[in-house]
């Protein structure tokens, strides 16, 4: 899917609660965790609000 010529990633639930444990455990930052899987900080912001 594309909006204005961007790419919309889906990420599947499992994935998500991946990214969220390495975080909660400590073994990353956040930054650390977007640059490693390029994923947008602001998108693990959501999935932190969410869970």
């Amino acid at each position: 899917m594309y909006r204005n010529d961007k790419v919309i990633r889906r990420y599947s639930e499992p994935f998500k609660l991946k990214i969220l444990a390495e975080l909660t455990i400590g073994k990353h930052t956040k930054s650390e965790l977007c640059k490693l899987y390029s994923i947008a900080p602001t998108t693990v912001n959501v999935w932190i609000k969410k869970v």
